[in-house]
């Protein structure tokens, strides 16, 4: 069988196990079951179990499971909730500072969760209800939480950014810094969105009377609930960028400082723990059997001859880097309106890594690039899992057009992101070079 005969056996099994509902992790398995057997023989299987013990044997994965910790313990414990309020007393009388809220807040708490529908049903909970009853338009109330929703998958600690790094075995901890710039630039295009379309229709969000807070009680209220939360922040990205601590040991760090958090906030309860617990096992095991799927799946290319052969065909073309860089990004764009995040890396990491080496793309700024177009692809219609979580928290009588149309501005916003991460790669690569 040539090459693209088994491309296409192995990359449409996988996408006809997803489409009869097949989880994720269970598809590959299954994938690479009968890809081994067809394509190496029946004595291959041995060499499978080698290489799912072999892809997760590693210390590597460790940030994994304590991110993921670090995430539903903040979640759980709703630690966030009384730092947006205030937040919202220092944004004083701000033309539609609640929509500014939902950026700052989405920010602040994706460097805490890590997960993009923990932020996005975490701020749709909280300020949706407020912003419908002060009268805000459908835009300006689920278009910044859908906007500052996706920013989780690029600040650290971005679970997807821990997956994509394994699968494409690029150094974590740089990948992390690299997305920093990134994930802060899209949250500053959403507040120039904000402001010049506030500026040409302020009816969007009408102006309300705001309660006076005395200075030294807002500097009470900042030290008490939103400096703790900094703290955490560092524990979990300065170390890293000084160079004191590894993705492993700032993942831990932060973990814990999460649980000593909850306990000074008398937030620690049984429930929480136990929510937060059950949550870490199944999202790991979840997490780290799609890993060992997917590396066994990208030895299986490799194995074949599919991965060198597409390579092959695709510097025959004699296209542009450029325009085989466009054609990689739209294709995860067009996939990510139909499936989901992680299993779109599976499917296209272990086909595009060999062309970025071929290329010769430097690896972290391609990851940025991988992980923007996926922040993309969670709100593109139709399926984008953050609109439907959103959705989920939005009031009753909203439909998902509503959704749909709040959440395309902010992927044009996206899209000026990518072009200018595109032009200019430093904005991805300046941290990590910090760390040498």
């Amino acid at each position: 069988m040539s090459w693209l005969g088994y491309l296409a056996l192995l990359v449409g099994g996988v996408l006809v196990l997803f489409g009869i509902g097949l989880p994720v992790a269970f598809a590959f398995l299954l994938t690479n079951i009968v890809g081994n057997l067809l394509i190496m023989g029946s004595g291959s299987l041995q060499q499978l179990v080698l290489s799912l013990y072999n892809s997760l044997a590693s210390f590597v994965l460790a940030p994994v499971p304590l991110f993921i910790l670090l995430g539903q313990i903040m979640f759980h414990s709703k630690m966030a909730y009384r730092a947006l309020d205030v937040i919202e007393i220092w944004l004083g009388r701000i033309p539609g500072r609640l929509s500014f809220l939902a950026v700052g807040g989405g920010t602040v708490f994706a460097s805490l969760s890590g997960s993009s529908m923990a932020s996005a049903a975490m701020l749709g909970s909280t300020l949706i209800p407020d912003m419908q009853r002060r009268g805000y338009s459908k835009a300006m109330t689920l278009g910044p939480i859908l906007g500052s929703g996706g920013i989780a998958m690029m600040i650290p600690p971005s679970s997807l950014g821990v997956i994509l790094g394994s699968l494409a075995y690029i150094p974590i901890g740089p990948l992390l810094m690299a997305g920093v710039l990134p994930g802060l630039l899209l949250a500053v295009l959403y507040v120039i969105y904000m402001l010049i379309r506030f500026k040409i229709n302020p009816g969007l969000a009408p102006p309300y009377d705001v309660p006076k807070v005395p200075l030294p009680r807002k500097l009470v209220d900042f030290a008490k609930y939103v400096l703790p939360l900094a703290v955490i922040i560092f524990l979990v990205i300065g170390l890293i960028i000084l160079g004191i601590a590894t993705p492993s040991e700032s993942a831990a760090l932060g973990a814990v400082g999460a649980f000593v958090l909850a306990a000074v906030y008398q937030k620690l309860t049984w429930d929480v723990v136990k929510q937060s617990l059950i949550g870490t096992f199944r999202t790991s095991a979840m997490v780290l059997m799609i890993i060992s799927g997917a590396a066994a799946f990208s030895q299986l290319l490799s194995f074949s001859g599919a991965a060198r052969g597409l390579v092959n065909f695709v510097l025959g073309l004699n296209l542009s880097p450029g325009m085989i860089l466009g054609m990689m990004i739209l294709g995860l764009i067009i996939l990510g309106c139909f499936i989901e995040q992680t299993s779109m890396l599976m499917i296209t990491i272990p086909i595009y890594m060999p062309l970025v080496e071929a290329l010769g793309f430097n690896q972290l700024w391609f990851g940025i690039l991988v992980l923007l177009t996926l922040e993309m692809a969670a709100t593109s219609p139709p399926f984008g899992l953050v609109l439907f979580v959103v959705r989920g928290v939005a009031p009753e009588g909203t439909t998902m057009g509503d959704v749909y149309k709040a959440a395309l501005p902010y992927l044009g916003c996206d899209a000026v992101a990518m072009g200018l991460l595109i032009a200019f790669p430093q904005i991805a690569l300046f941290l990590p070079g910090l760390l040498g």
